[in-house]
């Protein structure tokens, strides 16, 4: 199990701030590609993954970064400073 979060955009597209799932796969690539599989919503809030940061255990990291013993995968746009 997983707890997946999501945050302004993603949140509002999907719409709810986060859930816990059970998954088989190995990167976030592969979670993305699960989530976009099981509701239009998440297919939107999927469709361009330059448009979108990833943390795994509340670190920045790459879509291709392994999330097998992750507990947490939190999903967000980039940030803009100011």
């Amino acid at each position: 199990m997983i707890k997946v979060l999501y945050f302004s955009w993603v949140r509002e597209r999907i719409g709810q701030p986060q859930e816990t799932l059970e998954t088989r796969a190995e990167n976030v690539t592969a979670l993305v590609e699960e989530l976009r599989r099981k509701d239009p919503r998440y297919a939107m809030a999927f469709s361009d993954l330059n448009a979108l940061r990833v943390a795994v255990d509340q670190v920045l990291v790459d879509f291709d970064a392994p999330i097998n013993g992750a507990k947490e995968v939190a999903f967000f746009p980039p940030m803009t400073g100011g």
